[in-house]
């Protein structure tokens, strides 16, 4: 089978044939495959900017090399000499090509071949496994990512959820926004820092319409999200995120542990809380044999670190509930409890939630189908995602790599597969 009936076959171009095809030795890969394409016989060009057809006004004397999908791991080239049209609207310009976009030396099948493979793998192990540079990838990756989120569906989103994902080296953070409805599970926007202005952006994006139609917003307990939120999602229900309340009691919990281990260590005890950390961190059921005899003896101590410990302990009943009302009010008793303590970082944890109580509430008035789990889940998705990468040097760059790994976008319907 001649490799012109091959390619007609898996990538046929209308208005255009395969010409010749011939072995080369290249620099890149051992053996190249070049095809030559040339125009049917009476075509006329299209106009790269308004796609009408014109006349031809000059055709280039040297033939451009657009890199397709390899075959039988060659490199394979289609050569083509671009013709000039003479447009009555535009005036002269360069023809459009339907196998590749604009300047664009990718063919449009190549670049969504790349795409597929970045998926896989890294950007750098893509272009070495394929013989082609980092650079064709991220343009195929970009390209795809563009033309994704210009088709992407957004209809019927009630549910999402926001959150700050550390970058790099520093407080550098960007603003994430998932969908979390059942069965469909998305990234849906990526914002640069972690500002309430970052979170207005997605609105504005997202649309008046749409954010009248969410039923459900989970977030943590950041004060700029908190307003945002109330101020352009006014009919949804705003649920606090269980892991980042729970994340803050267990911070108040070390500072305790931490304040009376320097207390001790002043008095000449510091060996009793040594190595105690995780004795107080971790749940009971996830304790080693070694902290479990260690946190046994603690607790017969009359310690702050000890009542700070049976209060989170305590709190956990909290999340058992069913009832909002009930929930209420045993968050009401605990709240005093934990401020009759005198224990400044539990009284500082306790003031939060009471200025909180309502959207805290919202956890189980949403009937606990929400919370954060699934957006850690897809941020450390994303996580991971930089670390295969080693990080990524831009903005940019980032988000098209997360869009691309987590946004679940659209393909077009091409009339072959590679993958």
């Amino acid at each position: 089978m001649l490799v012109q009936t091959i390619l007609n076959r898996v990538h046929p171009i209308k208005g255009f044939v395969y010409g010749k095809a011939r072995f080369v030795q290249g620099w890149v890969a051992p053996r190249i495959i070049e095809v030559e394409v040339r125009p049917r016989k009476g075509s006329r060009p299209l106009c790269s900017v308004c796609g009408r057809p014109g006349p031809v006004h000059q055709t280039d004397r040297w033939e451009r090399h657009f890199e397709f999908v390899p075959l039988w791991g060659m490199a394979v080239f289609l050569l083509y000499r671009m013709r000039r049209v003479a447009c009555k609207q535009c005036g002269v310009k360069v023809e459009r090509v339907p196998w590749a976009l604009g300047k664009h030396r990718l063919t449009t099948a190549f670049a969504w071949f790349l795409a597929g493979w970045a998926k896989r793998l890294s950007w750098t192990q893509t272009a070495e496994s394929f013989r082609t540079s980092y650079y064709h990838v991220f343009a195929a990756v970009r390209m795809a990512v563009d033309w994704g989120r210009a088709h992407m569906d957004l209809t019927g989103i009630e549910a999402i959820g926001v959150d700050e994902m550390a970058i790099g080296k520093g407080h550098h953070y960007v603003t994430a926004v998932y969908q979390i409805d059942p069965g469909a599970k998305r990234l849906l926007w990526l914002g640069e820092q972690r500002k309430a202005k970052t979170l207005l952006k997605f609105f504005r994006w997202f649309g008046p319409e749409r954010s009248a139609q969410l039923r459900f917003i989970c977030s943590d307990m950041w004060k700029g999200y908190i307003k945002v939120i109330a101020k352009k999602a006014t009919g949804a229900v705003h649920i606090l995120d269980r892991f980042h309340i729970m994340a803050n009691l267990s911070k108040a919990l070390d500072e305790v542990r931490a304040q009376e281990a320097r207390a001790l260590k002043a008095q000449g005890q510091g060996e009793l809380l040594k190595h105690s950390r995780w004795c107080f961190l971790k749940r009971p059921e996830n304790l080693t044999d070694n902290q479990r005899l260690k946190l046994s003896d603690l607790l017969r101590w009359n310690l702050k670190i000890v009542r700070a410990y049976l209060l989170k302990e305590q709190f956990q009943v909290f999340w058992d509930y069913v009832s909002p009302a009930w929930a209420g009010k045993f968050l009401d008793q605990w709240t005093d409890q934990a401020l009759r303590s005198r224990i400044e970082p539990l009284n500082n944890f306790a003031r939060t939630l009471r200025r909180h109580r309502e959207l805290l509430l919202n956890y189980f008035r949403a009937r606990k189908r929400f919370s954060a789990g699934v957006v850690e889940g897809l941020n450390n998705k994303a996580k991971t995602t930089m670390k295969i990468a080693y990080g990524y040097r831009t903005f940019e760059s980032l988000q098209v790599a997360l869009y691309h790994t987590l946004g679940e976008l659209p393909e077009p319907k091409l009339t072959h597969s590679f993958l």
